[in-house]
């Protein structure tokens, strides 16, 4: 039998787990394992005691020769379970993406044997996995190996020698950058399904060796003119170079000594490099020479070189974003004091293949372009070039939060006292205000911060803003992107709906430059007031336009009978819009992305209606749902059983 304490009942988690570092604990665990005592029998295999390949590290170097090729590889163990379910085959799309083959096209992902490797079945084959490997492998040359896919499985069979095990692994060459790459996903167990445990100093050694041998084999070693045009290369350049490590080699007590005489002809042309790039140090400012032919480094050069060399790749990439377009370039960096960066997408990316991450270049509306690093995790796919996105900072707290606090009596906030305090101010949009407060209630109630007592009642913490900002922080990493609408502001002039412009307008277009994308919104703002006046939601008095009463509302709702005209049309069954404030359920069959924003279809078997979307409901496809609509908000309830 319920009552009104049912609700009240919440689970409260304990203290966090440092699960990165269990997770490291169990793989040294199993490193001890394998190794036993030293009396093992002869048949054991070599290197076991430190992990598989161990031995193999040690030799794989002893047949490499002067002019060999080089192969960098880049690693990266994945926990799984932490990781998330979705990880192997979010991954796995990421890489055979579209525009990465040799002329545009999708990735095409191979194997040991064959040539079309069903990703499906691989990540399936996995699932219970408790790591992964996941290398990238760039060799220097890869342009010349006649064909890159072959190349990649003779390197895996040599480590399958070294490993002394069978490897089940796919891979996906990409064509789209100035250096030819393969990835190569690797499951975390070997023949016997026991955990595959990699010796460290294979993974960081031994691997490329036997990359740089195979491809020393393929394509001979390279000569001295070659080794010398490289480094001459290098000698100017604002990045961490081959010279700059051969240096770090050199330093003596921090000097490194170029007085010293050499006989042989190449040390001497190999120092002469060197001396180049200590006196192209000496005018960025990193290297000094106190005395002749002695030279010191600044500590941190290393440091400012890859920093340099990342901010000068950002820049090469904006530049070819804006195709010659004048603009200011930035590089978004989320702070305490940053503003929001709303705008274009103009182009989007991978910045970390690796780790996933990838970048957006945001026209934004103060007249300057804006590179953005996206978290992990974070899929392009949803923001389309040409939408327009609002980039800030995660770490932030929201003026939602503080709103909702400095609300809150006895620490209860109540949605109607916000709405009537909200009719006395000038604000036009008080509901529509409400109800993101509202939207942000539900997103914390969800993560276990806040509690509905009841209909409109949410229960909240003192500190609400700044845990609000913990949850935002954990949630999104250093930088959330929101869509805010995936028409590019061209086509949102003559549509029927609620716009980001007609968002604008109600907002008095505030913070537009006059020029770069600013002034094109401008624009487009005059030319959606025009549109809006031949529909009879605006008035011209003089140089003022004056919008209608509920503008979003009213174009949201008409956008929403003519959609539901049509799929009534196609599906047989009627039409109806929810009320506002009434509780709608049945069956989610699919999403639609309308002017307005995207929209979930429920069907109820009799009818159907379309309640705004949130991702939230996306996991429940072809499930029982129901929802409280009011207005453009939305309140899901998933699952919410009473009783015992």
């Amino acid at each position: 039998m319920s009552n009104q304490h049912d609700d009240r009942f919440r689970v409260r988690p304990g203290a966090p787990k440092n699960r990165q570092q269990k997770f490291i604990s169990q793989v040294l665990k199993e490193v001890s394992k394998a190794g036993g005592k030293s009396g093992r029998k002869s048949g054991a295999r070599p290197g076991a005691r430190l992990g598989r390949g161990h031995v193999a590290a040690r030799f794989a170097g002893r047949s490499a020769q002067p002019g060999s090729r080089r192969v960098t590889i880049k690693t990266r163990l994945v926990n799984l379970k932490q990781a998330g379910s979705r990880s192997t085959i979010t991954h796995l799309r990421y890489i055979a993406r579209e525009g990465v083959g040799r002329d545009g096209e999708p990735g095409q992902p191979y194997g040991p044997t064959t040539d079309n490797a069903d990703l499906g079945a691989f990540e399936e084959g996995g699932r219970e996995d408790r790591h992964q490997f996941r290398f990238i492998v760039s060799p220097e040359d890869a342009e010349q190996l006649d064909d890159l896919r072959r190349y990649t499985r003779h390197l895996m069979s040599r480590m399958e020698a070294d490993l002394g095990t069978n490897l089940d692994w796919v891979a996906v060459n990409h064509w789209n950058t100035d250096n030819p790459h393969t990835h190569v996903v690797l499951r975390g167990k070997d023949d016997t399904g026991k955990d595959l445990i990699i010796s460290r100093d294979y993974i960081a050694q031994g691997m490329r060796e036997r990359a740089s041998e195979l491809a020393t084999e393929w394509l001979g070693p390279r000569t001295e003119l070659e080794i010398q045009q490289s480094l001459r290369r290098e000698v100017d350049q604002e990045r961490w170079t081959r010279l700059d490590r051969t240096l770090q080699r050199e330093a003596q007590g921090g000097l490194i000594h170029m007085n010293q005489p050499a006989d042989d002809p190449s040390r001497r042309q190999q120092r002469a490099l060197l001396v180049g790039r200590l006196q192209r140090l000496q005018r960025m400012g990193l290297a000094h020479e106190p005395s002749p032919g002695i030279w010191t480094v600044h500590a941190e050069a290393e440091q400012v070189l890859r920093t340099m060399g990342e901010r000068g790749d950002i820049v090469r990439t904006m530049q070819r974003a804006m195709s010659g377009v004048p603009r200011d370039f930035t590089v978004f960096a989320p702070s305490e004091n940053a503003r929001p960066v709303v705008g274009r997408v103009t182009a989007k990316g991978v910045a970390d293949e690796l780790y996933d991450r990838g970048y957006l270049v945001i026209d934004s509306i103060d007249g300057k372009a804006h590179y953005v690093a996206l978290n992990a995790k974070v899929e392009l796919e949803q923001y389309p070039v040409g939408s327009v996105v609002e980039a800030r900072g995660s770490a932030d707290i929201r003026i939602a939060d503080k709103n909702i606090a400095a609300l809150a009596v006895d620490g209860l906030y109540r949605s109607d006292h916000h709405l009537t305090m909200a009719k006395v101010t000038p604000e036009r949009n008080s509901k529509e205000i409400v109800d993101a407060h509202v939207r942000r209630l539900e997103a914390l109630r969800r993560a276990g911060i806040v509690e509905r007592v009841a209909e409109g009642v949410w229960r909240v913490p003192t500190d609400l803003p700044e845990r609000g900002r913990q949850y935002d922080a954990q949630r999104l990493g250093g930088v959330s992107v929101e869509l805010r609408s995936h028409l590019p502001i061209e086509r949102q002039v003559r549509v029927i709906g609620a716009t980001w412009l007609d968002q604008q307008l109600i907002g008095g277009a505030s913070s537009i430059a006059d020029n770069g994308f600013g002034g094109e919104v401008r624009d487009a703002l005059r030319q959606r007031s025009d549109f809006l006046i031949e529909q009879g939601l605006a008035e011209r008095h003089g140089p003022r336009v004056v919008l209608a009463r509920n503008l979003l509302s009213t174009l949201r709702d008409r956008e929403l009978a003519a959609v539901g005209k049509s799929l009534q049309d196609e599906t047989g069954l009627s039409f109806r819009p929810p009320h506002d404030g009434a509780s709608v359920s049945g069956l989610y069959r699919r999403s639609l992305q309308l002017v307005s924003g995207r929209f979930a279809m429920l069907d109820d078997g009799m009818g159907f209606s379309l309640v705004p979307w949130r991702p939230v409901v996306e996991q429940r496809l072809g499930q029982q749902v129901s929802a409280i609509v009011r207005g453009a908000s939305v309140t899901w309830e998933l699952g919410r059983q009473r009783g015992r």
